[in-house]
């Protein structure tokens, strides 16, 4: 029979947890709000251009003629171009906090490396301008011309383009990349580098069994990287040189969807224009969403398959052995 504490308790926990649940479902609606505003305010451009306005390269409020290709490509080029920068710099962070820094170091450079991801996009920004322009600009100057000849390197010498925008990138999303690698690694069961110890494995091939076992999560981790970068603006508006064009040179100033969108909004003379705007805006929303879906997805895979893999405790295993009677 249950004493009135115990009924106390359990109408508690199931307060408890109906009211958590309902936060966490207020987050699901507040999620399909978005998409559901973003959608409607967007059927004017969807209901005019259809698929053409994916795959169209003009982009003319004048004319009321749009084209979201150039914006798309500056976009994706950019983020691949900083993740093919940041994932190296980031595992090798990753790497070393998690199975080489002494005791006493891992601590510190783990909070540098992660207050990286607190300083604003607009600082990003303001350095990108100052710094990075300038050494970008001085490298497309002293390029020989038999190397500005090949479509990758060709571009008048201004700073802002492709490049500076990807350098800015992969230094914004480094912090992401590396801690979430680096959580991965520490949720590789001990056993894995013993056992590779065990059949006479150096250090580095112990790391590397660690790193096979914890692929899926690193994987996840970039891809939880390039999301960030993605859905950056205000450090790639100021760097990139807002051109709307497809170049694949690295030089050339070029567009994404995130800052045409931060430009262009307040500019927004008539309804076509802004529905064009917003119809980008749903298309990243919808981009970011289903990029960081499938990276907590993977990482998911690797945590869930490490508790499957971890020993019992011993108590557990006592009382699951069957137990032998006398005679």
């Amino acid at each position: 029979m249950k004493t009135p504490s115990s009924r106390r308790r359990n109408t508690d926990d199931r307060a408890f947890r109906l009211g958590t649940g309902f936060f966490a479902l207020l987050v699901v609606l507040l999620v399909a709000g978005i998409f559901i505003e973003l959608y409607r305010t967007s059927h004017l451009s969807l209901a005019k251009f259809g698929f053409r306005f994916w795959t169209g390269r003009t982009w003319d409020p004048v004319s009321g003629e749009f084209g979201a290709l150039p914006f798309i490509w500056g976009t994706l080029y950019s983020s691949m171009l900083a993740m093919l920068i940041s994932t190296p710099i980031a595992l090798g962070i990753a790497i070393f906090l998690s199975e080489l820094s002494p005791r006493r170091l891992r601590t510190p450079l783990a909070f540098l490396t992660e207050l990286l991801a607190a300083v604003p996009s607009i600082v990003y920004g303001l350095w990108g301008v100052f710094v990075l322009v300038p050494i970008v600009r001085k490298l497309q100057v002293v390029t020989p011309d038999w190397l500005k000849k090949v479509p990758l390197f060709s571009g008048p010498p201004l700073g802002v383009g492709m490049l500076s925008a990807a350098l800015i990138l992969a230094v914004m999303v480094i912090p992401f990349t590396s801690s979430v690698a680096r959580e991965v690694l520490k949720a590789v069961p001990a056993t894995q580098r013993e056992a590779a110890y065990a059949l006479g494995a150096t250090r580095w091939e112990a790391i590397q069994a660690a790193l096979r076992f914890g692929r899926t999560g690193i994987i996840g981790a970039v891809i939880l990287g390039f999301g960030r970068a993605v859905g950056e603006t205000m450090a790639v508006t100021m760097v990139i040189g807002n051109n709307p064009q497809i170049s694949a040179s690295l030089y050339a100033p070029q567009y994404s969807m995130s800052a045409v969108i931060a430009n262009e909004f307040t500019e927004a003379a008539d309804n076509l224009y802004l529905s064009a705007l917003i119809e980008i805006g749903l298309v990243l929303f919808v981009i970011t969403v289903i990029v960081n879906a499938i990276s907590r997805l993977l990482i998911w895979s690797v945590t869930r398959e490490v508790k499957a893999k971890a020993p019992k405790p011993a108590t557990t295993m006592a009382l699951a052995a069957p137990t032998g009677g006398g005679e």
